[in-house]
């Protein structure tokens, strides 16, 4: 059996440029695994077969099956395999949980299947599969840009302790295209912010003022008003800020002191808010998560 940890994501900034050609919108973000995590695991079996702990959890939605799919149209493999999704990263979050599972699909197949596809052909099969699966074949702190499928790793950021709260919302139907749509061009940066914020990582200087920024916030907010009411209830338990964590609905908050956190996230447990309390993390390398462990 092989096991790997699938880690959600923060966008410690996202910025959009404009609306592309394609359809797609030109991005640049710096994006950051965290220490919430799904886990993969991956038994041979005569057949393909999946199983989650999640009841919400739906084959047919999820990215997995569609990774299982790819995987044997490209390399022709006839072998079978049973994974088992345990579901922690709540799903349509804007953490990235379902692109992080594909990723790590990928990536276990290769290696159980004894595959032998190169890190670029891994990485050409990631953007097949959506914007932000490339970047958690790398995980740690790295800037994307095009529609997010190109990514350029980035020195660590210093570990940060973070606050998330899921809002108890209805799921939002086409959450992501819905904020896209709203954006006016007053909205649209022209990278500037990711700049900066690469720059200061790469120097090891101060993180620079917007951080963390999402132009998403200037619509979601307004366009969904129940979280702005989670936010502000969020801010009164303590928070020094909270930020939209994707295209939402999840929210987070960044802090520096592991006790603060702490502190904090009992406090929202009390108030019967579905939080999460997580830190900051490296690479899949530096996990050991490729694999995690085999038995």
């Amino acid at each position: 059996m092989l096991t790997v940890l699938a880690p959600a994501k923060l966008n410690l900034s996202l910025e959009v440029l404009s609306r592309r050609t394609d359809g797609y919108h030109e991005i640049r973000s710096v994006m950051q695994t965290i220490s919430l995590c799904d886990c993969l695991k991956f038994q041979p079996k005569p057949a393909i077969t999946f199983k989650s702990d999640m009841p919400e959890w739906a084959l047919n939605k999820s990215l997995v099956s569609k990774t299982v799919r790819l995987i044997q149209k490209t390399t022709g493999s006839s072998k079978g395999v049973e994974i088992e999704v345990a579901k922690r990263i709540p799903l349509l979050s804007g953490l990235g949980g379902d692109s992080s599972d594909a990723a790590t699909t990928l990536l276990g197949l290769n290696m159980l299947w004894e595959l032998g596809l190169s890190q670029g052909r891994l990485l050409e099969l990631a953007a097949e599969l959506g914007s932000d699966v490339s970047f958690f074949l790398y995980g740690g702190t790295a800037m994307a840009a095009g529609r997010g499928e190109m990514v350029n790793p980035l020195p660590p950021l210093p570990q940060k302790w973070i606050i998330l709260l899921m809002p108890n919302i209805p799921q939002i139907p086409n959450k992501t295209r819905q904020l896209y749509a709203s954006l006016k061009a007053s909205h649209f940066t022209d990278g500037q912010i990711t700049q900066r914020l690469t720059a200061a990582l790469k120097e090891g200087q101060p993180l620079p003022s917007p951080f963390p920024f999402n132009t998403f916030e200037n619509v979601a907010f307004s366009r969904f008003a129940k979280l702005k009411v989670y936010k502000e209830h969020l801010l009164k338990l303590g928070a020094d800020n909270v930020h939209l964590a994707g295209a939402g609905p999840a929210l987070f908050t960044l802090l520096e002191d592991k006790s603060k956190a702490e502190d904090l996230y009992i406090r929202c447990q009390q108030q019967g808010l579905e939080t999460y309390l997580a830190e900051t993390i490296g690479g899949r390398e530096g996990l050991g998560i490729q694999p995690l462990y085999m038995s």
